[in-house]
């Protein structure tokens, strides 16, 4: 290992936020086994440190993170970039009204369209328009660039391993019954209830 590689790996070792709290609960409540907060709580302060600068990355597009995710979502069920609205808020985990509001900010900025469901005379689909699967190919390549830069303090071995207890931890969950409903599985068929 190169010797610059060594001393920073050294560095990132030391303790963080959380080893602190959980000594000062160490201290004051010996009696509690506060094991569990040493991932909670490092998922949690993840989420908030990484929260803004995924939204940062969006902002250079003009794009919000929900709006992100809609144009995004449409853009990786394939050609021809279009879902129906419960295909959307089934896949982005929220309720019919949220993507109906989403949807309608969305064709005001002209990057998606609704378009009469062939499917169902009452039903429509959301689809990106050209402009918006422009931005969104744009968009996409400049996040998972993002996302790269922050892992970098992983090796590939130890993304690995983060990619397999993360996606058991978030399967447990989602099959426990635990957390709202629309993020529950069926266990018949793991699809959104």
């Amino acid at each position: 290992m190169a010797k610059g590689k060594t001393r920073k790996t050294k560095k990132l070792a030391a303790g963080d936020g959380v080893d602190d709290i959980l000594q000062q609960w160490a201290r004051e409540r010996p009696d509690l086994d506060t094991s569990p907060m040493a991932i909670v709580g490092r998922i949690s302060r993840i989420e908030r440190k990484i929260d803004p600068l995924l939204a940062s990355v969006f902002r250079k597009f003009g794009l919000e993170r929900w709006s992100f995710d809609v144009l995004a979502t449409l853009r990786r069920s394939g050609y021809p970039y279009e879902l129906t609205p419960t295909q959307l808020f089934s896949s982005l985990m929220l309720t019919s009204g949220a993507i109906t509001h989403r949807s309608d900010e969305l064709v005001k900025t002209g990057l998606v369209q609704r378009k009469p469901d062939p499917n169902d005379r009452r039903g429509v689909r959301v689809k990106l328009t050209a402009l918006g699967l422009a931005k969104i190919n744009e968009a996409v390549t400049a996040h998972f660039e993002n996302e790269r830069r922050l892992l970098r303090h992983l090796s590939r071995q130890e993304r690995s391993l983060l990619i397999s207890l993360l996606r058991r931890f978030l399967l447990g969950l989602e099959h426990s019954g635990d957390g709202p409903p629309r993020q529950r599985l069926r266990k018949h068929d793991g699809q959104p209830r």
